[in-house]
C-alpha cells in the first residue's frame, strides 16, 4: 500500500520559498541586465537547485508490503525488512538523523538495535494500522 508524505506549512514555506526566491533573484538579474554573458554558466545550477528542490517536496512517498518499508525521498530510496521493526514512536519530531519526511509531528520507525528513521505518512494512523496488519508484534509509543 503506498502513502503519500504529509506536508506541512513550515516546510512547504521553506522548500517552495527557497525556490521562488532563487528564481526570482535569477530572473530579475537577467531582466535588469545585471547578469553577463559569462555568467550565464550559473544558470543550469539555479534550475538544478530548484528542480531537486521540487522534487524532495513532491517526490516523497512511502510503501508498506510484505516485503518490508520502502521509502522514496525525491533521488533517495531505501527499504527497511518488516522483521527489522521493532517500534514505531507517533506524534513526534526526529530533528537529528535520517529524515525522508516532509511534515512534523510523523512517525520515528526504530529498527534493528540503534537504528531509526523519521518519516511522515499522510495519516499516522492509517499507516500504523497497515503496518500491524504486515506485523502485529511492533512496539507502539508516544
Amino acid at each position: 500500500m503506498k502513502f503519500k508524505s504529509k506536508k506541512d506549512a513550515f516546510f512547504s514555506t521553506v522548500m517552495l520559498g527557497s525556490c521562488a526566491l532563487i528564481l526570482g533573484l535569477t530572473v530579475i538579474g537577467l531582466l535588469k541586465g545585471e547578469m553577463d554573458s559569462g555568467e550565464y554558466w550559473t544558470l543550469p545550477i539555479v534550475i538544478g537547485v530548484c528542480l531537486a528542490l521540487l522534487w524532495f517536496y513532491f517526490g516523497t512517498y512511502y510503501e508498506l508490503g510484505k516485503e518490508g518499508l520502502f521509502y522514496r525521498w525525491g533521488p533517495i530510496s531505501g527499504k527497511i525488512r518488516l522483521d527489522r521493526i521493532t517500534e514505531i514512536v507517533k506524534g513526534k519530531t526526529l530533528y537529528i538523523g535520517f529524515r525522508p519526511a516532509t511534515a512534523r509531528k510523523g512517525l520515528i520507525v526504530k529498527y534493528d538495535t540503534y537504528n531509526e528513521i523519521y518519516i511522515s505518512p499522510q495519516t499516522n494512523e492509517s499507516f500504523i494500522r497497515k503496518l500491524l496488519e504486515l506485523k502485529s508484534d511492533i512496539k507502539i509509543s508516544e
